[in-house]
């Protein structure tokens, strides 16, 4: 009961970036050609106290809390984006091309102890609708 509470109530926070470079990074401008960009974001109503890590290709990118997103450009190719979870990471893997941007939800699902998170690639329209409602963090 105790976790539900949790996952329902409270307000995680997390280094933020400047508003500045939010909205730079809110342009949605296409990366250069040799790039891709990734748009990890989260914005749900469960667990808003909850903070879980994300990473991309086992670098630490942060530390999600609701209501932020990271923007990160790599190299095209194959990458994998994992989340901390309950009991052990979820991870997708991605197959990105130079000069797109690609969109990333975290989201936060009930757990045994404490929620857990998941990651689904969403689309670039819901993406950007989705980030437009959310801060850049560090």
């Amino acid at each position: 009961m105790l976790s539900i509470a949790v996952l329902l109530t409270g307000c995680a926070s997390v280094p933020m970036a400047s508003l500045e470079e939010d909205a730079k990074a809110k342009e949605s401008l296409s990366p250069a050609d040799d790039k891709s960009g990734i748009y990890i974001y989260r914005n749900t109503f469960t667990g808003q106290a909850l903070k879980k890590n994300v990473s991309i290709d086992t670098k630490l990118v942060g530390e999600t809390a609701n209501k932020v997103y990271f923007y990160r450009e790599i190299t095209p190719g194959s990458h994998v984006i994992s989340t901390e979870s309950e009991f052990s990471d979820n991870e997708i893997t991605l197959e990105t091309k130079g000069g797109v941007n690609y969109f990333i939800e975290q989201y936060i699902k009930i757990g045994v102890f404490v929620g857990g998170a998941n990651l689904r690639v969403v689309s670039e329209a819901e993406g950007k609708k989705q980030v437009l409602e959310c801060k850049l963090a560090k």
